[in-house]
């Protein structure tokens, strides 16, 4: 067994406690959070403290909070040459303090409190900055997820850059989709099947092949409608950048 203690609450905190909790191999000894308000609804199924003087041994002590509370949190933790991780896709393991081994343990998804999250299909990028602490980073990985993957501090910022691209700025994508088709009383839930499938497409093909519309195939026609009906200077802006975009992609 190997035994954690999270430090955090927030979203990523809340669904690796479940995670972990579900998994025969993993004990969480203990869960801290500065406010035990945030996980007092947990006490009955974890040992929980607001005292940092007061941490538990553990294997692994799991920092999941935001990303510029990682390196004050890891500087007032009480003990030395302990294993000590983050969940950021984007701070440095360096950041961390250096009186404790340091890694990364950063699950590449979008996390929401009341969203189910299927942990095994959850990709987890590992990163240590001692060789004999990769194993046991591996190891509580594959006990809650079935895809891992060994990436180092470029190649993490990288994929958390182009997670920002796929998911935050796809569904602001959304919210303005949702906009428009409200503001002429349209059914936003018409949409959702082709959201599906094009989120399928790319499973199978690459984006570049995927691509389709006006401004892929230059419908010069097409695009001038679109700009019309955009009333919204900001959705017209936004239009015209990416249409520009596809075009320069494909070569139009």
């Amino acid at each position: 067994m190997i035994s954690v203690v999270i430090l955090g609450a927030g979203n990523v905190a809340t669904h690796l406690y479940k995670a972990f909790k579900a998994s025969d191999g993993v004990v969480v000894k203990q869960w801290y959070n500065r406010h035990l308000d945030g996980i007092r609804s947990y006490s009955n199924t974890v040992e929980i403290t607001d005292d940092i003087s007061q941490l538990v041994e553990a294997d692994i002590y799991i920092i999941a909070v935001s990303d510029d509370a990682i390196a004050p949190l890891s500087e007032q933790l009480p003990f030395e040459n302990r294993f000590v991780v983050h969940t950021s896709g984007s701070v440095s393991a360096y950041d961390l303090d250096k009186k404790n081994r340091r890694g990364v343990f950063y699950p590449l998804q979008t996390f929401s409190k009341a969203a189910k999250v299927d942990f095994s299909q959850v990709p987890i990028c590992l990163e240590t900055l001692r060789k004999t602490d990769y194993m046991p980073l591996k190891r509580l990985a594959i006990c809650i997820s079935d895809i891992t993957k060994r990436v180092n501090s470029d190649q993490r910022a990288a994929l958390h850059l182009a997670a920002v691209f796929v998911n935050n700025f796809t569904n602001q994508l959304y919210r303005i989709a949702h906009e428009i088709t409200e503001s002429q009383g349209a059914e936003f839930d018409l949409l959702k099947p082709l959201i599906l499938e094009t989120a399928q497409k790319v499973q199978d093909h690459s984006p570049f092949m995927s691509q389709t519309g006006p401004a892929k195939r230059k419908d010069k026609k097409t695009i001038k409608k679109h700009l019309k009906l955009l009333d919204n200077a900001q959705h017209k802006e936004i239009y015209k950048l990416l249409t520009a975009s596809i075009q320069h992609t494909h070569g139009r």
